[in-house]
């Protein structure tokens, strides 16, 4: 099909907006009950080595005082043109000590059901994750959290379901997780997130890197089936319309062979399935996991019962939240995976090989480039594999050495616009010259805020937030987001003619997801 210039009418009920996470924004971390987290814990210590675990030694227990100012927050997402928010639930807000038998907070209860309330006052849909890495002290010190399979388990799916019965009958798209992959590596492998645990002596005096991030990535895995299986079973159909939805979120960059090699070329496609098919196989697919990770793995890698399998295979989510930032060029190495390898047995590279020239503009981050030909080859590699819909959960920009800018120069974001415009430009061709069933976007982030072990030095937000007063002052780049939807809501609410290939069309009619097949081009 050719590209036409005209841009893409959107679905009817394409949802877009903004994600935020509760630790990373809502601040008053002794406020009104609620428990304390393992990131408030991690950012009070510091590495064996005497080293500061954020590296600018700041904590979220102020953030971006969301929890005080959420309304004005949802008054910049409704001018921004949102027609929905990605939120968080912080686990010990409404279980402070996050256990079973452990008594529920009602005041975290009430503080979530007036946020939904006032999203949907304003016409924007609460799309609402339960866990964003901030597992209650409690049960980290009880049973070291993601690596006790049953207790997790237990409790995971006690805690949602009190958020279900406070709040399903007003939310009808949940996501269990957010990054499982990162819960695993970043916390349980590399000790650079909470909680921290690592085989590295000079960072943490407790871990085993070789063995706990693939037993907490399982167990996330089954916890994840559970209480999808609690929501599809008991509350599914409590929510607006009868028409709930539950998945979760993961994150992956898209692997590019460095060279036409065929052994670069399966270099790539191990990365990708350490990536995303670590968690998408089993979760979107209901099979065990990818051979190639298990050839690698061997016995570390937990085994699947039949039993867990079918509980997979009867709870496929409906849709795919895929979280986004950047691609990397890839490599195999020549010698076998050691014990600490987890991305396939491959090297990362940012220049090309014939050029030594970038593969994209760099970022504040030094794993982010601007690479928006990645994001359309990742959403196809996703939609071919699992052919599902598809809902961009995260992706956004953080500005090279924007933290140390004036408030003109930080709010005129050429960058982040440009990175924008480029990605949803392409998310656009995969839509329309690639059949990939996209039905929801989300910006990362509506704020400047707490980046993890990062500090708040790179700012990923489409609206500045000065930290010392809390200002909100909007950036350039939601303008640019608010104008690409606007252009294309309003030629979805005049066109009659489909475009789109018919095998999506079909699925648009035949799946339960609230979107018509009205997706047309002018």
């Amino acid at each position: 099909m050719p590209h036409s210039s005209a841009p893409l009418a959107l679905p009817r009920g394409f949802r877009h907006g903004f994600a935020t996470a509760s630790y990373q924004i809502e601040g008053s971390v002794d406020v009104d009950g609620r428990g304390s987290t393992v990131w408030d814990d991690m950012c009070q210590r510091k590495n064996e080595d005497g080293s500061l675990k954020v590296v600018d030694g700041t904590d979220g227990s102020l953030a971006t005082d969301s929890y005080r100012r959420y309304s004005e927050d949802i008054a910049l997402m409704k001018s921004y043109g949102a027609n929905c928010y990605r939120f968080s639930i912080a686990w010990a807000r409404i279980i402070p000590l996050g256990g079973a038998s452990d008594p529920v907070n009602p005041l975290g209860i009430k503080f979530y059901s007036d946020l939904i309330d006032e999203l949907l006052a304003n016409g924007i849909e609460p799309l609402v994750t339960l866990y964003h890495w901030d597992t209650p002290s409690a049960l980290q010190e009880r049973y070291n959290g993601w690596l006790d399979g049953e207790q997790i388990t237990r409790d995971f799916v006690n805690y949602a379901r009190v958020c279900f019965d406070a709040f399903g009958d007003r939310v009808k798209c949940w996501i269990t997780l957010n990054e499982p992959y990162c819960e695993s590596i970043l916390g349980h492998l590399l000790g650079i997130h909470a909680p921290g645990r690592t085989s590295n002596r000079a960072q943490s005096a407790v871990g085993d890197s070789v063995h706990e991030p693939w037993i907490a990535g399982h167990n996330q895995i089954l916890a994840h089936a559970h209480v999808s299986d609690l929501y599809n079973k008991q509350y599914r159909h409590r929510a607006i319309g009868g028409r709930g939805q539950i998945s979760i979120a993961l994150n992956g960059d898209w692997n590019e062979p460095y060279d036409q090699e065929p052994a670069t070329i399966a270099a790539a496609q191990r990365a990708n399935e350490a990536w995303v098919a670590w968690f998408a196989d089993p979760i979107y697919l209901g099979r065990d996991y990818p051979a190639s990770l298990r050839a690698q793995l061997g016995s570390r890698l937990p085994q699947f019962t039949s039993t867990e399998l079918d509980l997979l295979k009867a709870n496929i989510p409906e849709f795919y939240g895929m979280n986004h930032y950047t691609t990397n060029l890839v490599k195999p190495l020549s010698e076998p995976a050691d014990a600490l390898n987890y991305n396939g047995n491959v090297s990362l590279h940012h220049t090309y090989p014939d050029t030594g020239k970038l593969i994209g503009t760099p970022s504040q981050c030094s794993w982010h480039f601007n690479v928006p030909w990645g994001f359309r080859k990742l959403l196809g590699w996703i939609w071919d594999r699992y052919h599902v819909p598809i809902v961009v959960t995260e992706n956004g920009y953080p500005v090279t050495d924007e933290n140390n800018f004036s408030l003109q120069k930080a709010i005129d974001d050429t960058e982040r616009c440009n990175f924008y415009e480029s990605y949803l430009n392409e998310m656009e061709k995969a839509m329309l010259l690639d059949g990939v069933d996209v039905r929801g976007y989300c910006a990362w982030s509506l704020l400047d805020n707490f980046e993890w072990a990062e500090g708040y030095i790179p700012r990923f937000g489409c609206t500045h937030v000065d930290y010392k007063t809390m200002k909100r002052t909007p950036k350039k780049s939601s303008k640019v987001i608010r104008e690409w939807f606007a252009a294309r809501e309003a030629k979805g609410s005049s066109s009659t003619a489909s475009m789109i290939p018919s095998s999506v069309v079909n699925l648009m009619k035949n799946s339960n997801f609230e979107v018509s097949a009205e997706a047309v081009i002018a």
